[in-house]
Formats: structure tokens, sequence, C-alpha cells
């Protein structure tokens, strides 16, 4: 089941995505929230009607770094022995369409296409036999990024944590199983053009190994999202460029980049 969330006249609501072609699309509210038991109510309002909102809220994002090695070669990086955490502020988080601003202390924007693991239960310590029975769904996910304060500071939190930079969406995909989520064909294009392709088959830490390792440092909350890394081909992002990042099984999630106001 393919799951979003948006707005309707001034009412925001979650919805079971129905069809095929992206000009018959529908949602079918839910009544109720989808991260407990819920029903689908019947009333339908096809999706180019209304606004698609980031597919969740989540309490925190858990990026981690360098999780694919011809990305970490790139950049110069050695590739970690564990994986590499770091945070994105759920103020960081906007949804399908929305503007990414280009953050007025950044020369170098860049994006990065990686593939989105949305947490459906509250879970600590998860061994990693469990891990299937936290994850709630799968979306897209663009970890953007202001590279020169990157390489500048010592810590990433404004390089990567600034407004509008974790573009999430459109809808979460539940019906992945965690086997097939693990060999998907991740891409980006910036104006139409390919930037980045791989498979998530190429992560050095599993889906599991990120999970296992970050849930025995925290707990996480059902609407946690974890970054699980991007393939190779990042680059840099101007005003005015569309980006598009476009996931096997799930969709693709597009954003505009403009001038911060």
């Amino acid at each position: 089941m393919r799951i979003a969330r948006f707005s309707i006249d001034g009412n925001v609501a979650f919805g079971a995505v129905e069809g095929d072609r992206p000009d018959e699309l529908v949602l079918d509210i839910i009544k109720g929230i989808p991260f407990a038991d819920f029903e689908l109510s019947g009333t339908k309002v096809p999706v180019n009607k209304v606004r698609l909102l980031p597919p969740v809220l989540p309490n925190k994002v858990v990026a981690f770094g360098r999780n694919y090695a011809d990305h970490a070669k790139e950049l110069g990086h050695e590739v970690p022995d564990a994986p590499f955490a770091f945070f994105k502020p759920s103020t960081s988080v906007i949804g399908p369409g929305d503007e990414i601003q280009y953050p007025s202390f950044s020369e170098e924007l860049h994006h990065e296409a990686e593939l989105a693991v949305v947490i459906g239960r509250m879970c600590r310590e998860v061994p990693r036999e469990r891990v299937k029975d936290v994850i709630f769904g799968y979306t897209c996910a663009n970890d953007v990024t202001a590279r020169d304060v990157q390489k500048r500071e010592k810590q990433w939190a404004r390089a990567k944590g600034f407004d509008t930079s974790c573009p999430l969406g459109p809808w979460v995909e539940t019906d992945l199983d965690l086997r097939t989520a693990s060999d998907l064909t991740v891409q980006l294009t910036v104006n139409g053009e390919q930037r980045q392709l791989g498979r998530t088959s190429e992560m050095i830490h599993s889906i599991e190994d990120l999970i296992v390792n970050i849930s025995e440092a925290m707990t996480l909350l059902p609407g946690d999202v974890i970054l699980t890394g991007t393939p190779a081909g990042v680059g840099p992002l101007t005003v005015g460029d569309e980006v598009a990042v476009t996931i096997e099984g799930i969709g693709t999630l597009t954003n505009k980049v403009v001038k911060r106001g």
C-alpha cells in the first residue's frame, strides 16, 4: 500500500494511493493514523486536487553517511568500519513539490538521493531478526548538503540540517519486504539529466545494520526516518534546478531549488 499525507481545504489527512497513471491517481482517505489499526473510509479524492505533504513528520531523521564505497571515494573519504550516523532536524523536512531554499551561507549545494526507511513502532535495541517488524515502509529522500560548509566545519549540523534540506516523499510504500528493499535502483536527475544511479544492494552497511546500530543508542518512534546513504554521482544544484529522486518500486520525489528569501 502507498500511504500519502496530504492537505485539502485546510484539512490534513492520510490516504491510500490508488491507481498507476500519474494523472489518474486517487486517495482513499484513512480513518485514523496509519501507525495503528486503521480503516479506509471509501471517500476518495484525486491526487491532483490535493497538496501532497511530507508523508510523515518524524520526531528525528537519523542519516548515515559514507554508506556507498564509490560515494565515499568520490569525496576522498575512507569507508567507515561501522555505520556513521548524524541527524537532520524535523524542521529540515519538506514534501514533494516543495521548494529547496538555497541557504545564504553556502555557495556549493549538492544533491544526495537516498532510500529512506520509515519506522512503524516504538522500539529500542532491536535484534537483527526483528528489524523487519519495526519498519513501516520506505520512501524517497534527498539529503541536500551545503558541501562547502560540510568541508569547512567540523560537524555537519548546519551543512545538512538547514531548513528544506530533507525532502521526503511522495508517499510511503508499505508493501516492500526487507529483502526487496535491499536491492532497488536509486536514481536522481537534475533538469531531466541523470546524475546518480545505483542500487541499494551496494550499501556497505545493510538496512538491518543501520537500525540495529542506532537503536542500540536511542529509542525510535513511529514516523522516525532512517536515511541509508547515497550512491556516487553527487553534484551541484543551482537556483532554478528541478531535482528528482526516483526509487524502484516506490515513486519519484521532485523539488525545485529557489533562492532563500
